[in-house]
């Protein structure tokens, strides 16, 4: 399907379509001037002054000074069908495009397929007071007159100016899909790394699924609530020594054996991607990185004293650490309060909103006033006085 653009001026007595689409009849009879015939062979009128006349170039656009009008038509048709089609106004930008809205409804499953299509049916689309659609809020005229191409081509050219990111933000608000296929540009290093965001988003959702997340339900059945995965390469050997392990509490640690993943881990752009997907999936603390890892024993020396340091090899690999804890908060706040009982019931816990065994009790020191009234007991001598007897003194 192919289809001519055509631009028109929007002047104050309103649009201003092509001169095919204008009435013989619109120009003024009193006119002294003979109309001009434009090189398609239609007739135009001519405007009180000539700073506001359009003269038809050859792909059908007209240069004028007014708003640019956009005008979609199919050009195979021909001009009779251009008169029957319905056309709907659409302003994006403060610019208007004037389109047959069965190039939408062509392609249903985009955002404008389906204003256009079911939307209207189900009068969910509605427009202006004049008549006029007004959508896709936040894009350029520019990027929207490209992302209208695929509707005519099913191809999407980058225009001059417009960033990669920009193009692909439009392309996602109207569900477009962002394919090499689809979109056409110059600069292949943007291109590409979108492309490769998207593959990273699928790829890691893989190894979510397959490989972390397996692990993760092992820590949480044994009531862990955070865990701390480590990417080998399938090659790695890990051999500690029994007596003497790193002395960096490596044990918690869960190992995954992957070059795939490890080679997915390797670049930052994939990192930030797998954090992303992470923290849709709700977990919490995520941390993602480079690391050593220790592999095997080296050799063992005695420092003085007697006492042994082992030195371990250690390879350079990615972690993941994330967690899944819901009062992480609370877990590790204690509170310090001054009681006067020695005991704390259960009720008072309860009352404090805080469990039993992060109640730390605190009792205040002796003051001096204190110390005068308590009872002195002497040492035991044999000369005390038996109580039940009488003082043999006396």
């Amino acid at each position: 399907m192919e289809f001519l653009v055509a631009f028109c001026e929007v002047s104050g007595a309103g649009l201003h379509l092509p001169d095919r689409e204008k009435d013989h009849s619109s120009s003024r009879p009193s006119s002294p001037r003979p109309q001009k015939t434009s090189p398609n062979g239609s007739n135009s009128s001519v405007g009180n002054s000539s700073r506001n006349s359009s003269q038809s170039s050859s792909d059908g656009s007209c240069k004028t000074a007014g708003e640019m009008v956009f005008v979609y038509e199919n050009a195979k048709e021909g001009a009779r069908s251009v008169r029957t089609s319905e056309r709907v106004t659409l302003i994006v930008d403060n610019t208007r495009f004037v389109v047959d809205p069965s190039i939408f409804t062509a392609q249903p499953n985009t955002m404008l397929g389906r204003m256009f299509g079911s939307g209207r049916e189900h009068n969910f689309t509605r427009p202006n007071e004049k008549g006029e659609y007004e959508v896709a809020e936040g894009i350029g005229s520019t990027v929207f007159r490209a992302i209208l191409d695929y509707y005519k081509t099913g191809i999407i050219r980058c225009p001059d100016g417009i960033s990669i990111p920009e193009l692909r933000e439009a392309c996602d608000y109207l569900c477009i899909s962002f394919e090499y296929s689809t979109i056409k540009c110059r600069d292949l290093s943007a291109l590409m790394h979108e492309l490769s965001n998207d593959g990273a988003r699928r790829q890691f959702e893989f190894y979510l699924e397959e490989m972390i997340l397996p692990l993760m339900v092992a820590s949480a059945q044994s009531g862990e609530r955070e865990c701390h995965i480590v990417v080998l390469t399938d090659d790695d050997v890990v051999d500690w020594d029994e007596e003497y392990p790193p002395q960096m509490g490596e044990e918690y640690s869960q190992i995954i054996y992957s070059t795939k993943l490890y080679r997915f881990f390797k670049y930052i752009e994939n990192r930030d991607v797998a954090k992303s997907v992470l923290k849709e999936r709700g977990l919490k603390k995520i941390r993602l990185g480079i690391e050593g890892y220790p592999t095997y024993k080296e050799k063992v020396k005695k420092r003085p004293g007697g006492r042994p340091e082992v030195i371990y090899n250690y390879v350079q690999r990615p972690f993941i650490r994330m967690s899944w804890e819901k009062e992480e908060g609370k877990s590790r706040h204690v509170d310090f309060q001054c009681v006067k009982s020695k005991s704390i019931t259960n009720l008072a816990a309860a009352a404090a909103d805080i469990p039993q065994d992060q109640l730390v009790v605190m009792h205040p020191t002796p003051q001096v006033d204190e110390l005068d009234i308590l009872p002195i007991h002497p040492p035991p001598s044999n000369n005390d006085v038996d109580p039940e007897g009488q003082n043999p003194a006396l």
